[in-house]
């Protein structure tokens, strides 16, 4: 029996997971900074606005990915006939799940806080030892 150890829908299911995770924790309850917190300080009302609407996209975004994760598993489900093995494995699931967090933190830290720049992790003057840990540590989830 082969036990497939990349299980697409436990990933992507995952990645949706850590979005929410990234956006009611950092965002919301620690407000340590917003989707575009770096590119427009929300120092005023307008830029307040703009970042809560930056996020709220964000949060549309990682709701899609969740209910696409949830829809590949429900028709992995359907069809387990072909994908025993896949369904019996609670370890092949529980490392996709392992896998699709770290992909999420990957993309997130690399691309947000390093390339694009548009939010750091904490908004301090050097910001830098925030960003570094977040990707040290996995985003501390």
């Amino acid at each position: 029996m082969k036990i497939n150890p990349c299980h697409p829908p436990g990933s992507v299911l995952r990645v949706g997971m850590g979005g929410f995770v990234d956006g009611f924790l950092f965002h919301m309850i620690l407000r340590w900074h917003h989707m575009i917190s770096n590119v427009v300080p929300p120092v005023t009302m307008d830029a307040i606005h703009a970042n809560m609407l930056w996020d709220g996209l964000f949060h549309a975004f990682t709701w899609g990915v969740t209910l696409a994760g949830i829809c590949m598993l429900w028709n992995l489900a359907r069809r387990r006939a072909a994908h025993t093995a896949e369904l019996r494995s609670t370890k092949a699931f529980a490392g996709s799940l392992v896998l699709g967090r770290g992909l999420f933190n990957l993309v997130e830290s690399i691309l947000n806080h390093h390339l694009l720049a548009v939010h750091n992790v904490r908004e301090f003057p050097d910001p830098r030892p925030w960003n570094v840990g977040f990707l040290v540590i996995g985003g501390g989830c």
